[in-house]
């Protein structure tokens, strides 16, 4: 909680299995480690946070395809739509005409884990 992070109990006693039983804990370095892997995907999260609430201009809490349109034509001017379209039905999960925080935050993980 000192670096800004409270590990859940489960993720404790994972850290904690990992510990050599002949020591008295962890070596300051490996929990560095992990305080660092834990802030960094908290940043991650509220940058695609920060981007999604830039999308999502009248603050409804899902976007449409007509807010991807808008940023799309901000961010890549000379993308067709049919390619907008293809992207908005792709990361609208539930095929309902919006894309939640949560399709967003999938999308955006998927896109981070393939580069």
């Amino acid at each position: 909680m000192l670096f800004g992070y409270k590990p859940s109990k489960i993720e404790a006693d994972s850290v904690m299995s990992s510990v050599d039983p002949n020591t008295s804990g962890i070596r300051l370095k490996e929990f560095l480690d992990i305080v660092r892997k834990k802030k960094e995907a908290q940043l991650y999260r509220n940058e695609v946070r920060h981007i999604f609430t830039a999308f999502d201009r009248h603050y409804r809490g899902y976007l449409t395809l007509e807010d991807f349109k808008k940023a799309f034509k901000q961010v890549a001017p000379k993308l067709s739509e049919r390619i907008i379209l293809e992207v908005f039905r792709e990361v609208d999960q539930d095929s309902d005409g919006h894309v939640s925080f949560k399709d967003f935050e999938y999308a955006m993980n998927s896109g981070q884990k393939q580069a």
